[in-house]
């Protein structure tokens, strides 16, 4: 993966209404749990598309800088409960679908959602609004 993929503000918040709509024709829901960090910003646009006021944070840190953490050094915080088929989990990108893989296991009845997926992610998303080629993405909000 040497080549960079980029995305600009205006296509994420274009493919995050996107996928609003999606999540609109696929059930209703009534809590937003984002995946720390990656999901806050996309979790924060939703929340306002779906008119969901119960919005919630799941702390992951699967990553020191650029190493990967093996899955069992990897650290999930959180103190939620209450979650059911309404729930939804948001993430920017799946990636591998590590994390949400991770996560299904301790939140099984939620609905997974990310903007992004790539080839090996794609299949542990619930929904997404597009997917991505194999490429290191670069968002607006990455400093390089």
């Amino acid at each position: 993966m040497s080549e960079k993929y980029y995305i600009d503000w205006p296509t994420f918040h274009q493919d995050v209404k996107l996928l609003a709509e999606k999540i609109k024709a696929s059930g209703s829901y009534d809590k937003i749990i984002a995946i720390s960090r990656g999901g806050l910003l996309p979790a924060g646009i939703l929340a306002y598309e779906l008119d969901i006021r119960n919005s919630q944070a799941i702390n992951i840190s699967s990553y020191d800088n650029d190493s990967r953490r093996a899955d069992e050094e990897i650290e999930i915080d959180f103190n939620i409960t209450d979650v059911n088929e309404h729930t939804l989990i948001i993430d920017d990108l799946s990636d591998t679908g590590r994390t949400f893989r991770l996560v299904r296991t301790l939140m099984p009845q939620a609905k997974f959602a990310a903007v992004y997926a790539k080839e090996k992610g794609f299949k542990d998303a619930d929904i997404i609004a597009r997917r991505l080629p194999e490429q290191w993405v670069v968002f607006p909000w990455d400093v390089e």
